[in-house]
């Protein structure tokens, strides 16, 4: 699949009409004084770069390989990966590369220790207390929970890093929302918005709707990767994958008796490519068809403008429906995310119980507090553990046995 006949992507142009502007940002909850050397968009990205909880996604697993070694995927390398993607979609596009950066080093901030088990077994244990979502923790962090500046809690980010937080996957509220009702919207969203409206109801900038493919692109690619590289699966299953085989015969006619190792970084470096490019030609072609002029045309658009085509949208969906079988549901996983379940269910039981056997800031705040607020603050404990912290308290508190079964 190539990409088809359009505009020159790689040519530079200047910003789109339609492109956030960071001299025109809605601003920031608290205002500042602007920076004599960084734009807005700049700052709030050197902001995340430099947050503990940025840091922390070094030591947290993207998907949770029970194998040693130190070629997998991070959080945080996942997060680079997305990030650069970002800027190139938004380069391509005319639009705001520090915004689409911004947006994607936020948008996993959220995400618990031990990848998706911990946020699968988190969400129940605050069914009572209003859930656990990983998107509206990363929310919760950048506006609460990160303590650096004198001035206010969080990091104070603009308004257009914070809607494309919240809705780079698309609308809350409203026709196009992803929310069946309002009771679906996590509470710390709609608290939030209520203090500072996010407009959920129309769509996050352009830039913000690349970080979104970005992310599609980036765990596609590097999961496949992941997977070969760790043994679940071999070149020869993803000929399951129509998309996938086409690529591999590609790699074959033109590189015959290619060692294995360069062919997983063939067929990576295609998948990315082919997306990239698809993203763009059909982005260009609904930008086209649309002609905003300005970015509030993009937010009061009937749907997304950043988008892939419906074939690649079909392959988007093979590949993760492949994932799910041969990658997240393999039998070696299933054990590990099953220990990585039964340590954050137990450290949430131990820490709600004895909010004291919390280091002291966090026993200090769960201190004379309803059942729902220490709740919370355990909650927000947890999320924020790597996974050797988590791994090291449950040696110390659920004992070995448990914790390492």
């Amino acid at each position: 699949m190539s990409v088809a006949p359009g505009p020159n992507f790689l040519s530079v142009k200047p910003l789109a009409p339609y492109a956030a502007d960071w001299r025109r940002s809605r601003g920031r909850l608290f205002p500042e004084p602007a920076s004599p050397t960084r734009g807005e968009f700049q700052r709030d990205r050197d902001r995340l770069i430099h947050s503990t909880a940025f840091r922390r996604l070094a030591h947290k697993t993207q998907v949770f390989i029970p194998l040693e070694g130190d070629h997998f995927r991070t959080r945080l390398t996942h997060t680079i990966e997305v990030a650069q993607i970002s800027r190139a979609l938004a380069r391509g596009l005319a639009l705001d590369e520090d915004l689409a950066e911004a947006t994607a080093l936020a948008h996993d901030l959220g995400h618990t220790c031990f990848g998706h088990a911990g946020e699968e077994v988190l969400n129940p244990c605050m069914a009572p207390f209003g859930g656990f979502d990983h998107n509206a923790h990363a929310l919760r962090i950048v506006t609460k929970l990160e303590r650096r500046y004198a001035g206010w809690d969080g990091l104070n980010l603009c308004y257009e890093t914070l809607e494309g937080l919240v809705k780079h996957n698309g609308p809350l509220r409203g026709p196009h929302a992803r929310h069946d009702n309002e009771g679906d919207i996590p509470f710390e969203i709609k608290e939030f918005d209520a203090i500072f409206p996010l407009h959920l109801e129309q769509f996050a900038s352009a830039e913000a709707q690349c970080a979104a493919l970005a992310d599609d692109i980036a765990y596609n690619a590097h999961d496949i990767d992941d997977g070969l590289r760790a043994g679940l699966f071999d070149l020869e299953d993803l000929h399951e994958v129509p998309f996938l085989r086409h690529l591999l015969e590609e790699i074959a006619a033109r590189h015959p008796g290619l060692e294995r190792v360069r062919v997983i970084h063939e067929l990576v470096r295609r998948v990315i490519t082919r997306f990239v490019e698809d993203a763009l030609t059909e982005s260009a072609r609904r930008l086209a068809a649309l002609a905003p002029a300005s970015i509030e045309d993009i937010r009061r658009a009937d749907a997304a403008v950043a988008a892939f085509s419906p074939a690649m949208e079909t392959a988007k969906a093979e590949i993760k429906a492949f994932l799910f079988v041969r990658m997240y549901r393999h039998s070696a996983i299933l054990p590990v995310w099953k220990d990585a379940r039964r340590i954050v269910r137990g450290l949430f039981e131990k820490f709600l119980a004895e909010p004291e056997a919390m280091p002291e800031e966090w026993a200090q705040a769960a201190r004379n507090r309803s059942e729902a607020e220490r709740a919370r603050v355990v909650s927000d404990y947890i999320a924020g553990m790597t996974d050797r912290y988590a791994q090291a308290q449950a040696d110390k508190w659920l004992g070995k046995a448990v914790s390492r079964r």
